[in-house]
């Protein structure tokens, strides 16, 4: 399933579920079909996304160290792996786009998620 998160001033994107689901609860949002963060949140959400990527780079991090170690996966599917600060970041810089303009940003999806 899709998630459809819409600016009121910078345009839109699109991620799976899984994704936008991760997103959203680290910066304290209920999943649901359809949600808001308003303006005053704008700061507060951009804040928390940009430690939840961080974070998610730190971990993957450890875990390419403990693949290493114990002889677990390919270097290459470890080059090829997508963190979760790469997925964060087209999010973050349309939340970004829309503070600056004071604007809000809707999600909308078939369903809860």
């Amino acid at each position: 399933m899709l998630v459809k998160f819409i600016s009121s001033t910078s345009g839109q994107i699109m991620m799976f579920a899984p994704v936008a689901r991760q997103l959203l609860e680290a910066i304290g949002k209920d999943c649901s079909a359809r949600g808001v963060i308003t303006t005053e949140q704008l700061p507060e959400a951009i804040s928390r996304l940009r430690i939840a990527a961080t974070d998610g780079k730190s971990s993957s991090a450890s875990n390419k160290a403990d693949t290493e170690t114990h002889g677990g996966r390919d270097d290459e599917d470890e080059a090829n792996r997508v963190g979760l600060g790469q997925r964060a970041y087209p999010l973050i810089e349309l939340l970004e786009w829309t503070r600056k303009e004071e604007g809000f940003v809707l999600w909308e999806a078939t369903k809860d998620f």
